[in-house]
């Protein structure tokens, strides 16, 4: 039992490293994300921090409801980019938690 216990302790610290480093990596990712064909571009961080907005010229005169449209469409894009690509770093540690994690659990906490 004792073995065991260690062992379980050792993953676990293992785990926390990967949790670690996976964490620093989505602070420095960055995923744009695009609406009205590329018309309205929002560049977000993993932290969920915009970093720029880009807005082409033929969508900045009149129709200022549309704009403002395409603005939350594509930040809406860029956050589902940033949650997929955190889904895919933790992922693979849930498996290390040997079937510990509750059915429906997501990473990071």
């Amino acid at each position: 039992m004792k073995g065991g216990l260690g062992g379980l302790m050792k993953q676990a610290q293992e785990m926390q490293e990967q949790m670690k480093q996976a964490q620093e990596e989505l602070g420095k990712l960055e995923v744009i994300g695009s609406a009205g064909g590329g018309m309205v571009e929002v560049t977000l961080t993993g932290k969920h921090e915009v970093r720029s907005v880009k807005i082409d010229d033929s969508v900045a005169g009149d129709d200022k409801d549309m704009l403002e449209d395409l603005v939350a469409a594509a930040f809406n894009d860029a956050v589902r980019k940033v949650e997929a690509e955190t889904q895919e770093k933790f992922s693979g540690m849930a498996g290390g938690l040997g079937g510990m994690m509750p059915p429906g659990m997501k990473l990071p906490f």
